[in-house]
């Protein structure tokens, strides 16, 4: 059976007149504060697309590849498409003949499935995958949302303002505790001229880092500590 309603009045409540109960009065309160802040607030609002947002270096929009020289800046570490969680990131490798040793044959980026976290900037070595402010994406198939290396391909001055902003941020975290020296990482081409000086100045095995005659830790004697002895046999189990 339905439950017995229960009248929950209290003794002093106030009785609401006629115009009350319709709620009209109310109803007409709160359309005229609507239209006071409409006509005496300021507008905040963009008229899309004439006007539109510049988002702060600190915004996370697409993710593009920093061109330098009209020459990807990538060193095809794959780093970024094994820290992509949604899996977006697909590359193939390449032999080049400089310093760098390879470059991406192919890089695609699947935007319907990229989440905008950034964790490919982060991993990346050498910034040479970055977030844009680039936030307005359309397309009209499944195929225009995979961008392959031509459309991620963005010049370094476009993406300044985002270096610089990485730069600050990533050295204040480390930065404090030693002192980065540009010689220990002879691989990097974050700052290209720096290594043309060093080849420059004699150091011409920077061309070819790959074939160094580097002594290897196994050569000669080496003395790695007691002598090692094979673990007692198991005894087996009774059948």
């Amino acid at each position: 059976m339905p439950g017995t309603p229960e009248n929950t009045k209290k003794e002093n409540e106030r009785e609401l007149n006629f115009w009350e109960s319709l709620y009209f009065p109310e109803l007409f309160k709160g359309l005229g504060y609507s239209f006071n802040k409409i006509a005496n607030e300021p507008t905040y609002t963009f008229e899309y697309p004439e006007e539109q947002w510049y988002p702060p270096d600190s915004y996370r929009g697409r993710p593009v590849l920093v061109e330098e020289e009209g020459r990807p800046r990538c060193v095809s570490c794959n780093l970024c498409a094994r820290v992509c969680p949604p899996l977006a990131i697909s590359m193939q490798s390449e032999e080049v003949k400089n310093v760098k040793e390879r470059e991406p044959d192919w890089f695609e980026i699947n935007m319907l499935r990229c989440i905008y976290c950034g964790f490919c900037e982060e991993v990346c070595p050498e910034e040479a995958i970055v977030m844009s402010k680039e936030y307005d994406l359309t397309f009209q198939s499944r195929d225009e949302a995979i961008f392959d290396l031509q459309d991620l391909l963005r010049p370094t001055e476009q993406l300044q303002d985002r270096l610089e902003y990485l730069d600050q941020y990533k050295n204040r975290q480390f930065g404090q505790q030693w002192e980065f020296k540009k010689e220990n990482n002879l691989h990097s081409v974050k700052d290209q001229g720096f290594l043309d000086w060093l080849a420059a100045e004699g150091m011409d095995e920077l061309e070819t880092t790959h074939t160094r005659d580097d002594r290897m830790a196994t050569d000669g004697e080496q003395d790695w500590g007691s002598k090692r002895h094979d673990p007692p046999p198991k005894p087996h189990a009774a059948e």
